[in-house]
């Protein structure tokens, strides 16, 4: 596919996805708004840090998630993958390898499984929501077997940087979405956006469409392997079932933010956007004295109101 090509491909792409962002903007800042009353000390360095270390795991699952869904696909073992990611990291840095083997220990299952995961949807032609919720069950089991219970080691310099009172986790999604950026100018980052809006037309213009999605799926375990590197620097320890409740929330997050479960439609900034919204949502619903069992509410009904809404409207369109 040649340069030239690819960009007006990509152009046009972006063109479509980018609308409607306006209003998920306005309706985050709202949202920020009324966190910042209910809660003042968020305009202090310590409470800004603090969220954005909430914030952060939420924002990296969601951009894993969402990586699929632009790709016309989706994962059930974002959770399962966390915990993995958290396991592994802490029963790898106490040994020889330390912080930079356990860290590269964490990118090499996280990119190794989702790889895998993609070739076995993309080469056997099996549905992705099939595969990965049966990964989900042999990647928690791997976890549990590995870390039976809470536990290992996480060097305290490490939680105290990455968990500390500096907003050392807000400069980092800065990083990560500069980097996304600059992949989105390669071919590669080209072809999971052409790929997922559209599959026949993509592989006409010269698209890998195959190797796209087995590196949007190897893309998505290194995000979720990393998350887990990060919660267990906040918790200090490995827990093999601390994922669960991301695979849902990515989910939530990523249909908050505009992306569509068929693939074509969204922007990572959306997903961006709404991991941040449903981040405040939550935070705002714990001030407002709401009960934890509230936000799963919640979050079911997001999924099937973003869903839902877009299908009545089209439909209400056609009738005019």
């Amino acid at each position: 596919m040649s340069t030239s090509s690819s960009s007006r491909l990509y152009g046009s792409i972006q063109l479509r996805r980018n609308r409607g962002l306006a209003g998920l903007y306005l309706v985050v800042a709202a949202f920020l708004v009324l966190y910042a009353l209910l809660f003042p000390g968020i305009l202090s360095i310590g409470g800004f840090s603090k969220f954005t270390q909430n914030w952060f795991p939420l924002a990296l699952v969601t951009m894993a998630q969402a990586l699929l869904m632009l790709n016309g696909g989706i994962t059930l073992a974002i959770g399962p993958l966390v915990s993995l990611g958290a396991v592994i990291a802490a029963t790898t840095m106490e040994g020889a390898l330390g912080v930079p083997g356990g860290i590269l220990a964490v990118s090499l299952a996280g990119l190794s499984i989702g790889a895998v995961i993609g070739a076995i949807v993309t080469y056997l032609r099996l549905p992705a929501i099939i595969v990965t919720l049966a990964g989900s069950f042999i990647i928690g089991g791997v976890a549990l077997i590995l870390l039976p219970r809470p536990g290992g080691f996480i060097p305290d310099w490490l939680s105290t940087m990455l968990a500390g009172h500096t907003p050392v986790a807000f400069l980092l999604l800065v990083v990560i979405l500069l980097l996304w950026k600059a992949f989105l100018a390669t071919p590669l980052g080209l072809g999971i956006y052409a790929a997922g809006d559209n599959p026949v037309g993509a592989f006409r213009s010269g698209v890998p469409v195959e190797r796209v999605k087995v590196a949007a799926f190897a893309l998505s375990g290194l995000l979720a392997a990393l998350t887990g590197l990060f919660v267990a620097a906040q918790t200090g320890s490995g827990d093999p079932v601390i994922g669960t409740p991301f695979t849902l929330n990515s989910i939530a997050a990523a249909v908050l933010g505009g992306v569509g479960f068929l693939g074509g439609k969204g922007t990572m900034r959306g997903a961006i956007c709404g991991s941040l919204l449903l981040s405040v949502m939550i935070n705002v619903m714990f001030f407002l004295g709401f009960p934890p069992v509230a936000q799963y509410v919640a979050q079911g009904l997001i999924i099937v109101g973003a869903v839902a809404v877009p299908e009545l409207l089209g439909q209400w369109r056609a009738r005019r």
